[in-house]
């Protein structure tokens, strides 16, 4: 059973880094495309940054210029490190990831708390 844990979550301050880990545990394939969500109270679910298989890279508007997703394949692990955190960044941070064979496949990791102080 496929299992995504995310961890590096936590309290910084404004203008302030974190990076995030999720590491993909029993699987036996490579995935097509990870990536980060987050959510934020009363807000629905957003894209944070995605990559998939073949290295194209897609970040949400609200992030671009100061997250950066990158992949370690060998572990099946994606990172997110995330630069000049804003108060509006809080949230709940998701690991996914997905694999197309005949159907798709998506895995979601439990979350992870960033909350941003000002």
């Amino acid at each position: 059973q496929v299992q995504l844990v995310e961890s590096g979550g936590g309290l910084v301050q404004a203008g302030g880094s974190l990076r995030l880990s999720c590491a993909a545990s029993g699987s036996t394939f490579s995935f097509n495309a990870m990536g980060w969500y987050r959510q934020a109270p009363g807000k629905q679910r957003e894209l944070v940054a995605a990559i998939i298989s073949t290295g194209t890279i897609t970040y949400g508007d609200a992030i671009k210029g100061r997250f950066t997703i990158s992949t370690d394949n060998a572990k099946n692990t994606v990172y997110l490190q995330m630069n000049g955190l804003k108060p509006e960044d809080t949230a709940v941070y998701y690991c996914r990831a997905s694999k197309t064979t005949t159907q798709t496949y998506i895995y979601w990791g439990q979350g992870t708390q960033v909350t941003v102080s000002s």
